[in-house]
């Protein structure tokens, strides 16, 4: 998957439909996410998080791309996510994994608003 590809999919899960969101998180899939109960894993995951509204729009910034083995893409980044007047920032990692020629899924999701990490260094 190219970068362009990675960045378009990355953005698809946070505004797209719900069914599309269920499309491409892994069953297994393990998340930490700013609100009670923080971790979770598998079905719990996407439960939790499919039924969560989807933003209308996100900008992600500071991206950055490894792929330490083939079939695997680790990404990080900035985002910047709206909804009427609800805005929303965090900084993110998703790992994807490649199921079969042109199939990938999210095996792995975290999200750190900044004051979570700034309180963190006090």
């Amino acid at each position: 998957m190219d970068d362009n590809r990675v960045w378009s999919f990355e953005e698809s899960l946070w505004t797209a439909d719900e069914a599309h969101y269920r499309e491409l998180i892994d069953p297994e899939c393990l998340m930490v996410v700013p609100q009670p109960p923080f971790v979770l894993g598998g079905e719990e995951a996407v439960k939790a998080v499919s039924q969560t509204p989807r933003w209308a729009e996100v900008v992600l910034s500071d991206r950055r791309v490894s792929r330490p083995q083939e079939g695997l893409i680790v990404i990080a980044y900035k985002a910047e996510a709206k909804r009427g007047e609800e805005v929303y920032v965090a900084h993110c990692t998703s790992t994807i994994r490649r199921i079969e020629h042109e199939v990938w899924r999210v095996v792995q999701h975290q999200q750190t608003p900044p004051l979570v990490a700034q309180a963190q260094k006090t």
